[in-house]
């Protein structure tokens, strides 16, 4: 099995910063693409930034300029550092992470439990 486990969320006033943090643990061979997603209530599951394991990395329009997603790969670890936070940006963040568990196995998505960050004053 594998698990993702995401930390750092909260209540912040706007203007403010967060990081967020996921781990991924379990039966794991190799991680490709890890990921942020993020779903506020009443609206559908939205990415916010992926990363590569080389370290490419991609954002959603609110995320560009303001978020920074990054990983350790030897930790099966990724970040996201999200700076001038706004009201907007209030939502359930979930971790994402393509995984294989073998080799010669696919690779399949894995979401964690999610983790909280409020924007507000």
């Amino acid at each position: 099995q594998v698990q993702l486990v995401e930390s750092g969320g909260g209540l912040v006033q706007p203007g403010g910063s967060l990081r967020l943090s996921c781990a991924a643990s379990g039966t794991i061979f190799d991680i490709n693409t890890m990921g942020w997603y993020r779903e506020a209530p009443g609206k559908q599951r939205e990415l916010v930034a992926g990363i590569s394991s080389g370290g490419s990395t991609n954002y959603a329009d609110p995320a560009k300029g303001r978020f920074t997603i990054s990983r350790d790969n030897g930790k099966n670890t990724v970040y996201l550092q999200m700076n001038s936070l706004k009201p907007e940006d209030t939502a359930v963040y979930y971790c994402h992470a393509d995984v294989k568990r073998e080799i010669g196995a696919s690779y399949y998505g894995y979401f964690g439990q999610g983790t909280q960050v409020t924007v507000s004053s």
